[in-house]
């Protein structure tokens, strides 16, 4: 019964002294207080596009009555259209969907090696 006891007891201080790890990385992450540093983790998850808001600032200037906006909206939406297809917009998301994939073709040649 004692040896049981004993068990238990450890089981319950490891899960505490887990619990009480995390908490202190989870309150050192919270002091994230920069905002440059808070900026280039926002952008791992949602990578800003230059090419989308130069379209759309692009066709606010066409559809001005003026006629001076609309050589410089064209301009903007082509510009902008040329962004979109060359800027690589890759988020961790990504990176991490193609290295799994890269593994798998991996795996698929040693196999077909073998």
């Amino acid at each position: 019964m004692a040896d049981h006891l004993k068990a238990r007891l450890e089981k319950v201080r490891k899960a505490s002294d887990s619990a009480k790890r995390r908490a202190t990385l989870y309150t050192d992450m919270a002091k994230f207080d920069d905002k440059s540093t808070a900026q280039s983790l926002r952008c791992t998850r949602k990578a800003p596009s230059p090419g989308k808001k130069m379209q759309k600032i692009g066709m606010a200037l066409v559809l001005a009555p003026e006629p001076v906006t609309t050589p410089i909206g064209i301009v903007l939406i082509a510009t902008g259209t040329i962004f979109t297809k060359k800027y690589n917009g890759a988020t961790i998301h990504d990176i991490g969907h193609e290295t799994t994939h890269t593994i798998s073709d991996m795996n698929d040649f040693k196999r077909t090696i073998m």
